[in-house]
């Protein structure tokens, strides 16, 4: 009992003092870091506690958590993956019409979670050096799995907002006025911190669960970034350490049970206990899965654009897609659980194996070698039942095949962390298939509008062009 109060102590601390609203944690008094140092990082047992309750809050932080402010959710919306069912939503309309006021709640909701996460992270890495009581082993764990998150929050926030305050340590004064960095330095410390993690983290899970960051999960990432980037080379080595490691991660035949916890295609997920109530579903099946008897309170649908690119008899188009007769929608069903409160059987999966191939796919194809691109893009068509490129389209060029790449990671990656959306912007296409779909479709619609409440509060945030 003595251990299990500890613990919940540390927990309460870290996140008492640093899990506050981006906005209020700049104008509180500065907490009593001595006071949260000797009791957070008093011990392996403690420090590791810590750590835990980031990932918990991974689950719940707004951009990070799979439901209605998510990245999934709005950045499915903008990359027109995903559509309101209702016309009345209009926060949801702004992201789907690419016209997002600066004033947006979801908009706010995103951007202020994400520094909330930096902001426990960079506490947790403070606490840990200024600590002299975790030993070394623990120590290199959890400074890994730190800035492992620090670089994922930060992806997401120089892909979705552009240049973005990098904001390193937890001095609330110096922070209230940090002013953006370039986009170039921002994804320089991602690069930086996932590195570290690849040195410090071990490839093996805890438990053999997969919610914890190991050394894949940030070579995962890591050749994400580096294919952003457009460091083909690093990106294919990247990927390539991950699929050669068999006996690790597979394939799954069945895609009904890829999203299970800690399926062999998932190389890093967020498990629902992090929610800290009964419900054990995952955010994404409770948003996207339609009610069968109470179909009036669901707000999404899949774009009929989408379901149109799928061809017939492609597996995830059958297994990953459900119909609702009475809304006469489409919606996605790669969570098969809408609300539960038995035991744990999906987790949130945030990387997973397909992409990796994708990622080897396209970094091959932009160095010239086709044939290994082909080879990739066609492990990934063979699970969904589609006739192979090898048999069908020998001839190939390399911008044909960089489009069938591009169209395979939107029919893979649907309703996932907003993937399509990005692809859209760093290939330079989002003006090309969303001006058609959006009438005031501007080229400076491709990042998202710095939140007015922050810029009001800061006078040194820009806002970004065209808001």
């Amino acid at each position: 009992m003595k251990i299990s109060l500890k613990i919940n102590r540390s927990l309460i601390l870290l996140t008492g003092f640093c899990l506050v609203s981006c906005e209020e944690y700049l104008e509180v008094p500065a907490p009593n870091n001595k006071i949260t140092s000797e009791v957070v990082f008093s011990s392996d047992e403690t420090a590791l506690s810590a750590m835990t309750g980031i990932y918990n809050q991974l689950y719940i932080a707004n951009f990070s958590a799979g439901w209605q402010d998510s990245v999934t959710v709005l950045a499915g919306l903008s990359g027109d993956n995903i559509e309101t069912i209702r016309t009345t939503d209009l926060s949801f309309r702004e992201f789907q019409q690419n016209e997002i006021l600066p004033n947006n709640d979801k908009n706010l909701n995103v951007w202020s979670s994400a520094y909330n996460i930096i902001y426990l992270t960079n506490s947790l890495l403070e606490g840990i050096a200024n600590s002299q009581q975790i030993t070394p082993t623990v120590r290199e764990k959890l400074v890994g799995e730190a800035k492992f998150v620090r670089a994922f929050t930060y992806f997401y926030l120089v892909n979705l907002y552009g240049e973005v305050p990098l904001i390193l340590k937890t001095d609330y004064k110096e922070n209230s006025l940090a002013s953006q960095s370039s986009k170039e330095e921002v994804n320089n410390q991602i690069i930086l911190d996932l590195n570290a993690s690849v040195q410090l983290l071990s490839a093996e899970y805890p438990d053999g669960e997969r919610t914890y960051a190991s050394q894949n999960a940030a070579k995962a990432l890591l050749a994400r970034e580096y294919l952003y980037q457009q460091n083909w080379g690093k990106a294919e080595a990247l990927s390539s350490e991950i699929i050669e490691q068999t006996s690790s991660y597979r394939l799954l035949d069945d895609l009904n049970q890829v999203f299970l916890a800690n399926s062999q295609e998932a190389i890093w997920q967020l498990s629902p206990v992090g929610r800290g109530n009964l419900a054990t579903h995952t955010n994404e099946g409770s948003v996207f899965i339609i009610h069968p008897f109470f179909s009036s309170l669901s707000r999404l649908k899949l774009s009929e654009n989408l379901i149109s690119s799928f061809q017939s008899g492609d597996k995830r188009l059958t297994q990953w897609i459900a119909f609702q007769e009475k809304l006469s929608v489409y919606y996605p069903f790669k969570y098969k659980i809408r609300n539960s409160t038995e035991p744990v059987s999906e987790y949130s999966m945030v990387l997973r194996l397909a992409e990796q191939y994708l990622i080897r796919a396209e970094a091959r194809a932009r160095q010239g070698n086709l044939a290994g691109a082909i080879a990739d893009v066609d492990i990934i068509r063979n699970r969904a039942s589609l006739q192979l490129i090898t048999e069908t389209n020998q001839a190939i060029t390399g911008e044909q095949l960089l489009e069938v790449i591009l169209e395979e990671r939107r029919k893979e990656l649907f309703a996932e962390w907003g993937h399509r959306w990005l692809d859209l912007k760093r290939n330079g296409k989002a003006t090309e298939v969303l001006s058609v779909k959006t009438p005031l479709w501007q080229e400076t619609d491709v990042l998202y509008p710095i939140p007015a409440v922050d810029r009001m509060k800061n006078p040194n945030l820009d806002q970004n062009p065209g808001y």
